[in-house]
């Protein structure tokens, strides 16, 4: 099969790969797989989890085409459980002991025709959603998931709260539309890319502004902070924007060091929350909720073939994609 393979950092090679055994798995033909933020840094090498060559993906859809029901359309949710540990049983099936995820060695990717997966993460998809519709519920069920710890944590209902999201691409964007489909209807983004600003403003849902500019929000006057991000920069950004006893929701996977005064969230007793992932549920749930139409148009992402898939990860690389979202398909 044809796959698209990270060698080394800012590397990627398209060749045939050996198809995968479904052994207890089932075989899945890969319809279209998305480009994320995990996937490009990988790329840039700064994940020694996943050292090359690896096949990479794990936002992905398509057809069975194994197993004892061939011809189903699926989503795939790419945290393959034990489903037996404490934490599984609980029902946190994303932060098991044992988890395996897709797009990391033992499992390969989904930039690839063909992808092994367990059939329990499988998700059905009615003939009437597109495919890469489909393939967003992986990206937009982490919004999911952040969203609801923070609307859980703040000490107001989302309605009322001053939200901020710091980080204006998929996950950004698509936890700013969940906020919005649950009646939150402050919301401000922060971007520094001047062309993705254009973007969010063009569409005429959102405020943003630059975070290293002048006309940044005042201080302390923000509810909930989502960073979407996940750098020292926005972490900072982030601290200083939540109010006294206010929450940060920290998703995004960009550095780990820095950013975070722990005396002031002590003093102002504000609520850091990490956020990873999503539960089976919730995946689920975005997916019935893309399906559905509910958190609105998705309008900021692009189609390119497999065969692109290099010059598209170098292009997100450049900054010259306007697309939020690049879908590779096969």
């Amino acid at each position: 099969m044809k796959a698209l393979v990270y060698i080394g950092p800012k590397t990627l090679v398209l060749r045939d790969e050996p198809e995968p055994q479904a052994n207890e798995d089932v075989i899945v033909k890969v319809d279209v797989c998305g480009i994320c933020g995990s996937d490009m840094h990988v790329y840039h090498g700064h994940n020694p989890a996943q050292p090359p060559p690896e096949i990479l993906g794990h936002e992905a859809a398509g057809v069975v085409v194994s197993g004892e029901r061939p011809g189903r359309r699926v989503a795939i949710n790419p945290i393959v459980s034990c489903s037996d540990c404490d934490v599984c049983r609980s029902g946190r099936q994303h932060l098991c002991r044992n988890r395996q995820v897709i797009s990391r060695t033992p499992r390969p990717g989904a930039f690839a025709e063909f992808v092994r997966v367990p059939e329990r993460n499988l998700f059905a998809v009615s003939d009437a959603m597109p495919m890469e519709m489909a393939a967003l519920a992986e990206p937009f069920a982490v919004g999911y998931h952040a969203v609801g710890l923070g609307e859980r944590a703040i000490h107001l209902p989302l309605a009322a709260a001053k939200v901020a999201v710091i980080g204006g691409g998929p996950i950004g964007l698509g936890t700013a539309q969940i906020l919005q489909s649950r009646g939150t209807q402050n919301i401000l983004m922060a971007e520094t890319s001047e062309a993705r600003r254009a973007s969010i403003n063009a569409a005429g849902r959102f405020g943003t502004y630059d975070p290293r500019g002048q006309s940044r929000p005042p201080a302390a006057s923000i509810d909930l902070v989502i960073d979407a991000y996940g750098g020292k920069s926005s972490r900072e950004e982030a601290v200083r924007l939540v109010k006294n006893g206010g929450v940060i929701v920290h998703v995004g996977l960009s550095s780990g060091d820095g950013g975070v005064e722990y005396l002031h969230l002590t003093r102002s007793e504000i609520s850091l929350l990490g956020s990873f992932a999503y539960t089976p549920v919730e995946f689920r749930e975005t997916l019935d909720g893309l399906a559905a139409g509910i958190f609105g148009p998705i309008d900021w992402t692009e189609q390119r073939p497999l065969s692109e898939g290099a010059a598209a990860f170098a292009e997100l690389d450049a900054g010259t994609v306007a697309a939020a979202k690049i879908m590779l398909k096969m």
